[in-house]
Parts: C-alpha cells; structure tokens; sequence
C-alpha cells in the first residue's frame, strides 16, 4: 500500500478540531484528556474537562485532592473507576517523578490506569516518542484501508494491526500522526454505515471503499447480552434533605453516594419494612417513574418510592444532604440521572 501520511497529515492540517489539550498539549492535559475521552464523546467531556483542569491544573494537585471532591468533579462521566486510577497515577508520578509525567512509553504504560493506548497518546503527542497509539478508531481505519476480516478484538489480530500502523508513521511527527488517525475515525471513517468516503483522504488508498465494503469492517464478535437486573430505590426525605448511602470500596460504583436502593423487585409494603429495618418510617409514598441505566454488563431496571421520613439519626452509612450537598458536595452517579431532577427541586 501506498504511504498513507503525507495525505493524511494535510488532510489533519486543515481539518482537525480546536481542542483545548490540542492546543496546549502537555503531558498532564494529554493524559486527562485521554482518560476523560474514554467511553465518552469529545463534546460530553470538554466542560468536565476544563473544570477539572482549572481545579486541578497539576499532577500534585491531583494527587491531594480529597476523594469526595474528585468523585464530584468527575460526576456524569461514569465509570468513576477512570478517576480514581488517575489519582492513584497522580501519587506515583509525584513520588517517582518529580511530579512531571515521565517521557518513557514503558514507564507510562506502568501507571495504573494507563493501557497501551494512552501511552502511546501521551509519549507520541506530548514527547514526540515514535510509538503507535491504537484506539477504536484507529482499528476501524486501518481495517477498512486493508479490508481485513480479523476480528479487532483479538490481541493478536490488534498487534498486527498496531504493526501495520507503524510501517505508516513518519518518525518526525508520530504524534500528528496518530492524532490524525485518531480524528480520521472520529470525523470521516465513522462506524456502520456513516463513513463519509466522499472527504476521506484516503478513499483512493482504501481497499474496502474500492469494493464497495466498507460497512463489512471492522469485524467484530456479536455482543453478549447483559444481564438485567430489578433494583429498587427509595427516596428518603426528612427535615435535613435527603437520605443517602454509600456504596462499598469495591465493585460496582465503589464508593460513590446514592439513595437507599435493594437490588431485587419490592413492593411498597416490602420496602417500607426494609426502612423499618434501618430506623425509619415512611409516610407519604409516591411511586417513582421506571427508568434503566446500563452498564457495560448489566443493565439495571429502577423503580421504587418516594417518601418522608420524621427527623432523626441517618443510619450507619448514610448522611442527610439538602440540595446545596447534593449540588456542591456528594457525588451522585449518572445511574439516578432520573431520579436527580425530583431531588434538586425539594
């Protein structure tokens, strides 16, 4: 195959987004950008962006940041997983490194929460470090210009790929390089049946555009379904605000506030012997709109009740917010997005 940089890279010249952590690219804003970016459009994460850089515009910063706080800068963007490996990152990068990210793919690749993608991101776009950055997007491409029927899934299939995707990079620019790749998928080379042949720099170049196939790539193994999951969730309402709990330190939304839930099918009489349990006595019920949330394995099927409950103790676990805590101090995850409004409004 022809080389594919020099129109690929004036393609990216003239087209390429304004992107705050494009335009000052330094290894910190790279490596925010990129943990944010996963599982996350571009245009859902830059206000998460700019307000996290802006109160934590350095590693150490990030590193003391007080775990509640971070889980409210980060709230809405799910998988809270992301964050907590880009402190536990921030802490080694300031004990190892002096608090500057270290201009070595392997010792990036080292940190928790940094897979061979994002190494090769910051390395590449930050240090000018000739390694490959291969995301989804990248595969897609290089799987259309090939027509190649390997499923991108597979390790060995993506290493062949990521080889293929370095035969290409020009050693004086692989962070352009790879930034084009990136933003080629992102823009032009779109999954199903959106890619826009017509502006892709490329089409000449590409074996399943030639054939007319390019919605047969990538090949990818049919998902598997998720399991569902009834869960009910009690709004508890007292003089203080709000009743909410904490989840575990691990599994699923570790650590993160949420109002009282069961993950089984009550009833009202059911649940209002679950909050007995705890102390507390429900009055005024109101069933509460079904709504899901979907996780990347189960999908989670809410209902329950809203109540009132007479002032007192909040059980072990739990805290009373009002809405200013709810607004500024407790975290609440993207899963109760249905239930968020009716709690702000009193």
């Amino acid at each position: 195959m022809n080389p594919i940089a020099p129109p690929l890279l004036a393609w990216f010249y003239k087209n390429q987004r304004s992107l705050p952590f494009r335009t000052h690219p330094s290894p910190y804003r790279v490596w925010v950008s990129e943990i944010m970016l996963q599982q996350t459009r571009v245009a859902a994460a830059l206000p998460y962006y700019e307000r996290f850089m802006a109160e934590l515009p350095t590693p150490a910063d990030l590193a003391d940041c007080p775990p509640d706080r971070l889980d409210k800068l980060w709230e809405g963007l799910g998988y809270y997983s992301r964050v907590r490996n880009l402190q536990k990152a921030a802490r080694i990068v300031c004990s190892q490194y002096g608090g500057q990210l270290p201009a070595d793919y392997e010792a990036l690749r080292a940190l928790p929460g940094v897979g061979d993608y994002t190494a090769g991101a910051i390395a590449s776009i930050s240090f000018g470090l000739p390694v490959p950055a291969v995301d989804g997007n990248v595969l897609r491409v290089f799987s259309r210009l090939y027509a190649d029927g390997g499923d991108v899934t597979s390790p060995a299939v993506k290493r062949a790929f990521t080889a293929r995707v370095m035969e290409h990079q020009p050693q004086d620019k692989p962070g352009d390089y790879n930034q084009a790749l990136m933003e080629l998928g992102a823009l032009v080379c779109l999954p199903g049946g959106e890619p826009q042949c017509s502006v892709c720099p490329l089409a000449g170049l590409c074996r399943a555009h030639l054939a007319g196939q390019e919605t047969a790539y990538p090949v990818k193994p049919p998902k598997k379904a998720r399991r569902k999951l009834p869960v009910t969730v009690a709004l508890v309402r007292g003089p203080k605000g709000w009743l909410l709990q904490r989840r575990p330190e691990t599994g699923l939304l570790a650590g993160l506030w949420q109002p009282l839930l069961w993950e089984e099918a009550l009833t009202q009489e059911q649940l209002a012997q679950k909050l007995a349990e705890l102390g507390l006595a429900g009055t005024d019920w109101q069933p509460l709109p079904a709504a899901k949330h979907i996780f990347s394995h189960l999908e989670w099927q809410l209902g329950g009740f809203e109540c009132r409950a007479a002032d007192g103790c909040a059980p072990a676990g739990c805290v009373w917010a009002d809405e200013a805590a709810l607004a500024g101090e407790y975290a609440l995850p993207g899963a109760f997005k249905a239930y968020r409004k009716r709690m702000m409004q009193g």
